[in-house]
């Protein structure tokens, strides 16, 4: 079954406050529930993937202004049927940003969050349920900026509230520097 590494990945997951709690809970009974939880089809939602990317010494962060959305994020995306989301998320990582050296900073899932994505002409308003991966990689590679971003930088970990606030990357902020504690 596709889904068996996701179900594995998530078993072994600790969320770090109620609110992650909430949306584990919900990225669990959603993969759970639904054998076609990986396709971009699912009108309904989709697991999609991102990488969390710091520097060796975790004092600064990869993100990507996202054209669409006009946000600074993390780069990810849709899985589109594939199930192997810590692939998926380096991927994306390095369509996104042009980073292809990502060293696993810490095995298995480093975040999940579920956040609602608007109705645009294309699609209804669904949900992503996004399965975090943090990566190390060197500041110093060269960056790229694609037809997704108007721009990607590194970003210093005390400065990101300046960028995104939101709880969502606010909760990365916080593990990272827990991490480096």
């Amino acid at each position: 079954m596709k889904r068996n590494s996701l179900i594995s990945l998530l078993d072994s997951y600790i969320p770090v406050d109620d609110n992650e709690n909430d949306m584990y809970k919900d990225t669990v009974r959603f993969v759970t529930e639904n054998p076609d939880c990986f396709e971009r089809t699912l009108e309904k939602g989709h697991v999609t993937a991102s990488g969390w990317v710091v520097s060796p010494d975790r004092s600064m962060a990869l993100l990507m202004h996202h054209r669409k959305l006009d946000r600074w994020f993390q780069p990810g995306g849709h899985c589109d049927g594939d199930p192997s989301v810590e692939e998926v998320a380096r991927k994306e990582v390095w369509e996104e940003t042009g980073v292809r050296d990502l060293e696993l900073l810490k095995e298995g899932i480093f975040d999940v969050d579920v956040h609602l994505i608007p109705a645009n002409k294309e699609f209804p308003a669904h949900y992503h349920y996004d399965i975090r991966f943090i990566f190390k990689a060197d500041p110093f590679n060269a960056l790229i900026i694609n037809s997704e971003s108007k721009d990607v930088q590194w970003i210093p970990v005390t400065d990101i509230e300046g960028y995104n606030n939101s709880e969502s990357i606010m909760r990365m902020v916080r593990k990272t520097i827990a991490l480096s504690a």
